[in-house]
């Protein structure tokens, strides 16, 4: 086998699906790309076994057909020190060796048995739907960071699908706090869920913001498998089994305190407080009223303290609710518009956490944090 292509053609494409290799892989073979050539193409994939990403480039100088894995440090490190130029790749697989030459340099390496590498199982009883990369992005970047990290609760570690005529909506939840973004632009005839996992959503996260196109969406319940279809890549992933959480029973209905207030204030304010809170808990406390919004923590067992006075528009009862610091402020974080509004209903009961100018009838953004008991 012998093919030429350009550094820069190559590396673009390996560093797309590098995402999905593993760091302790069970399998030695999955530290390494998946070269395969046929039908003048040349085939590149990537596995950890749940997540399998593969890219197409076509070739115009090529010699052969055949598969070989090659390790994809040594050949990713390299490619990063060459500037670009055309680089040839002569690839002997029965001495196990491959070669590439670029400027001036020559590099070998060996290379295995591309009939080795795992390939992803066909999706059988496929469905399809297509969302653009914008929204799916968004869709992500909203809710990704709400997953939960605990093990003995596997479905929570992914973020939840649910796609009808009403629309497309992703929630995720680690039951502190709780993330649901909807989008009423993508609609189905009969209604699908499914539990996306974590890591490759992370990946789309990272190589979606290049892309400005719809991605094809198969997925089936059968086989309890998705793919990602865009430009010349496929993303290929297992979805997560087990029966969801039922978030929408944990959403409180009847929120008559009402704060409105800048976004940015408010969360510069929290993270400025939340310094003097105990490093264990992150508590603060949140006193409101018509005439004022205070901000206070207080860590006694190294004396901190502090407290902020800031501009909101308050309507309700007088309270005082606490919440962990952090939390709050990575949810501040994950909304984009210039004020916010905070619903709440007794400082024991969930608050509610809403952009405070959306377009509903496009999309809606809702987020729920639980508060802390206050000391």
């Amino acid at each position: 086998m012998k093919f030429i292509i350009s550094r820069n053609v190559l590396f673009h494409n390996l560093s797309a699906i590098s995402g999905v290799l593993g760091s302790n892989n069970s399998l030695p073979i999955l530290d390494n790309f998946l070269f395969t050539i046929k039908d003048e193409k040349l085939y590149l994939m990537a596995s950890d076994m749940d997540s399998t990403m593969t890219a197409v480039i076509d070739l115009d100088n090529v010699e052969g057909e055949g598969s070989v894995a090659v390790p994809s440090k040594i050949l990713l490190d390299t490619l990063k020190l060459i500037p670009e130029t055309p680089i040839v790749f002569a690839i002997d697989q029965e001495k196990s060796i491959f070669k590439f030459t670029a400027a001036n340099g020559e590099y070998d390496a060996p290379c295995f048995n591309g009939d080795e590498f795992p390939r992803p199982n066909e999706i059988t009883d496929p469905h399809f739907f297509d969302i653009p990369s914008a929204v799916l992005h968004r869709a992500i970047s909203k809710t990704l960071f709400a997953t939960g990290t605990d093990e003995l609760r596997p479905t929570m570690m992914g973020v939840f699908c649910e796609l009808s005529e009403e629309g497309i909506s992703f929630v995720s939840t680690d039951a502190h706090k709780l993330v649901r973004y909807i989008n009423r632009s993508i609609n189905n005839d009969e209604y699908v869920s499914f539990i996306l996992p974590k890591k490759p959503l992370g990946h789309l996260k990272n190589i979606l913001p290049g892309i400005n196109e719809d991605i094809h969406v198969t997925y089936s319940q059968e086989t309890n498998h998705i793919c990602f279809n865009f430009g010349n890549f496929t993303l290929y992933s297992s979805l997560k089994e087990g029966k969801y959480p039922n978030y929408e029973s944990v959403i409180p209905k009847n929120n008559t305190n009402v704060l409105t207030i800048s976004r940015e204030e408010f969360l510069k304010s929290i993270r400025r407080v939340g310094i003097f809170s105990n490093q264990s808990t992150f508590q603060i406390r949140i006193s409101l009223s018509e005439s004022s919004t205070n901000i206070k923590a207080e860590d006694m067992d190294f004396s901190n303290k502090a407290e902020e006075s800031i501009n909101g528009e308050y309507v309700g009862e007088p309270m005082e609710i606490g919440f962990n610091a952090k939390f709050l402020s990575e949810m501040l974080g994950n909304i984009d518009t210039a004020e916010i509004r905070l619903e709440m209903s007794t400082p024991k009961s969930a608050a509610l956490l809403f952009p405070a100018e959306e377009d509903s009838e496009k999309e809606s953004l809702l987020m729920l944090i639980m508060p802390v008991m206050l000391n």
